[in-house]
């Protein structure tokens, strides 16, 4: 009853009239009533009982419409109708050894492809193991769908098998979480989260399906409606009420529907932002810029941004996936001491980089320096502003695109030469120290960074490059070279271990005839070493090399010294190479004894590779001193 209803009833005065109201307003509200339900009974009609169609379809479908090519998943009775009629549709299903590297390969997809990543796991236990890739799907600003089985929705809270309440996990991780009630639901609910995953800032979505959602009529009908011997009241009751539920869920199912992708905002920097930068720059001395990830991000090509930061000339140190942005041996390209350059700029232009523990939190930035931020988020935007550093332009946008448009808006502009060639000279000096530094012995077994010298000196053009892992990888960093932009995945900022098998996986798949290299650590392969299988089966052919150490050292370097003890850091020098071949891959061990055959059994890996073979490099490598002073936390 509107209280307006019965106060305006009131002041006309009389207990007629208010009852007059209230019998007025209870019989607009039965006429609504029936009407919906007069709806939903002319859509429910609409259901054939025997049809064989079912939910999955439609997920398939919407799948197929927004150009989703591979679903990766670990196969669950609660997500089957989806993972059927994808194959049907000719969306690759890609099954791996762990829900997580599901994520991790979809994560891979989304990032290299510029388009969603599409995931799919059972219910429960399913759900709960993408947790470390869904936040790390998040960190890393990638769009990601996981779709999640679910019980029933009438048995939810009722202890069916796998039954938790997913939706709280998710929704701190995700930037849109649905559970789908009906099957006229599903194409509008996977729509609105596909586009969300793309809009702003990007980031995971997740939709929960479940079981009676997806099956076919007439199965969840046997299993809803079981038949009763009673024939009292409560019998029809209960079982008017369960055909009714159904022939809600039902109603409307197979009507025809929009399924194409709905529009996706990306913020851009307005004309004004762009020509305060233009201003900055223009009177420049000692112009930087730092790369992050987000420049990697739809909708600027790569090659164009590469074109228009070769247009600037401004020197550049990139980061994440920003790496390659440049080629291998551009003159713009500074690899090292960065933080000495920092100091002596004039405009640092933070295009996606975050003043986070990768900036020193922004200490590390001059304060005499004018620093123009651009970021799609604007927490990240101003992460620690005002505390340690004080953006001179902030601006909330795109920042591929904005550089794009500052280099149009600056043409016939020239950076200072002699700045370029001065941090250049300097990026030698210390290039020149590391290969000496690659040229010390060490204990035992191989120097690292002579290994990652010979492994950067046979890498092909066409290569991209997996980071996952802690101090081998680290050191990898700095000396291997990724050939072109979107050559180089790593965790992010989560700086999460396990990535490498999911990784690998959702590249090679992109870029078949790339050459995929994992660069392990040897604590780091224990996650996804599994995943030779899933290479194996699904013929996704890469190389992973192995920095043995027998060492979590990242931990170590640190720990030993400060804490005086080596505790839970100790691994031991295994034959990681033969655990590939047990899983239908090819090993090889590199130490002291076949040092000089390094070359050949890289390209002997290379070329198995080719040969559509999963190769493991197991190298077993000495302690240098080379991070000493790096922290890991």
């Amino acid at each position: 009853m509107n209280p307006d209803t019965i106060a305006s009833a009131s002041a006309l005065g009389g207990t007629t009239t208010w009852l007059v109201a209230v019998l007025g307003t209870i019989l607009v509200s039965l006429l609504g009533a029936a009407h919906k339900l007069g709806l939903i009974y002319q859509l429910w009609h609409q259901v054939d009982p025997k049809s064989t169609r079912h939910g999955g379809e439609i997920v398939a479908e919407v799948l197929k419409a927004h150009g989703v090519r591979y679903v990766f998943t670990l196969v669950g009775g609660h997500i089957s109708p989806i993972l059927v009629a994808s194959e049907k549709l000719g969306i690759r299903i890609v099954d791996t050894r762990h829900e997580a590297t599901a994520v991790f390969a979809a994560d891979a997809v989304a990032r290299l492809s510029g388009t969603v990543g599409v995931a799919a796991v059972t219910a429960g236990p399913g759900v709960t193991n993408t947790i470390t890739a869904v936040k790390n799907a998040q960190m890393a600003e990638s769009p990601v769908l996981l779709i999640g089985g679910a019980a029933a929705t009438l048995q939810k809270g009722r202890g069916a098998l796998q039954d938790i309440d997913q939706l709280s996990l998710l929704k701190p991780l995700c930037k849109f979480c649905a559970s789908v009630k009906s099957v006229r639901d599903i194409s509008p609910v996977l729509r609105k989260a596909i586009a969300v995953a793309q809009c702003d800032t990007p980031g995971p979505v997740f939709v929960e399906f479940p079981l009676d959602v997806l099956y076919p009529y007439h199965l969840i009908e046997r299993e809803l409606i079981k038949k009763t011997t009673s024939k009292g009241v409560l019998g029809k009751a209960v079982n008017w009420y369960l055909r009714s539920y159904l022939g809600n869920l039902f109603a409307g199912a197979w009507a025809v529907r929009d399924l194409s992708p709905l529009p996706v905002k990306i913020p851009k920097a307005t004309k004004k932002e762009v020509q305060q930068c233009v201003e900055l720059i223009s009177r420049a001395k000692k112009p930087v810029i730092l790369l992050g990830s987000q420049v990697t991000l739809p909708p600027t090509p790569v090659k164009k941004l590469r074109e228009a930061l070769e247009e600037l000339g401004i020197p550049c140190f990139l980061g994440g996936m920003a790496r390659g942005m440049l080629g291998k041996n551009s003159p713009l390209h500074i690899r090292q001491n960065r933080r000495e350059a920092l100091k002596e700029a004039d405009v640092v232009i933070l295009a996606g980089t975050v003043c986070d523990f990768r900036l020193s939190y922004g200490r590390i930035l001059s304060k005499g320096s004018k620093i123009i931020a651009v970021n799609r988020n604007r927490e990240q935007l101003l992460k620690n502003a005002h505390i340690f550093w004080k953006p001179h332009v902030a601006i909330k946008g795109d920042a591929g695109s904005f550089l794009v448009h500052l280099s149009q808006e600056l043409r016939g502009y020239s950076c200072p030469r002699d700045w370029a060639i001065s941090l250049k000279e300097t990026d030698h000096v210390k290039e020149k120290e590391n290969r000496e530094k690659a040229e010390e012995p060490t204990e035992h077994h191989l120097n690292p960074l002579k290994l990652l010298h010979h492994v950067d000196c046979l890498l092909p053009e066409d290569s991209l490059l997996v980071a996952d892992g802690g101090d081998f990888v680290a050191s990898a960093a700095y000396i291997v070279k990724p050939r072109g932009p979107l050559c180089w995945l790593d965790p992010g900022a989560f700086g999460t271990l396990g990535v490498g098998g999911g990784f690998a996986l959702g590249a090679k798949l992109c870029r078949p005839e790339s050459e995929v290299w994992i660069l392990y650590g040897d604590g780091s392969l224990g996650f996804s070493v599994m995943e030779f299988d899933t290479f194996v089966r699904h013929k996704t052919p890469v190389i992973a090399l192995v920095g043995n150490d027998a060492c979590w050292s990242q931990i170590s370097r640190e720990q030993v010294p400060m804490l005086g003890s080596n505790v839970a850091c100790g691994l031991d020098y295994l034959d990681y190479h033969k655990v590939a071949e047990g899983l239908g891959g090819k090993g090889f061990l590199l130490d002291r004894q076949n040092e000089d055959q390094i070359d050949d059994i890289i390209r002997t890996a290379q070329s198995g590779c080719r040969s559509g073979k999963p190769f493991l490099l197991n190298a077993l490598i000495g302690k240098t001193n080379f991070r000493e002073g790096s922290i890991s936390v």
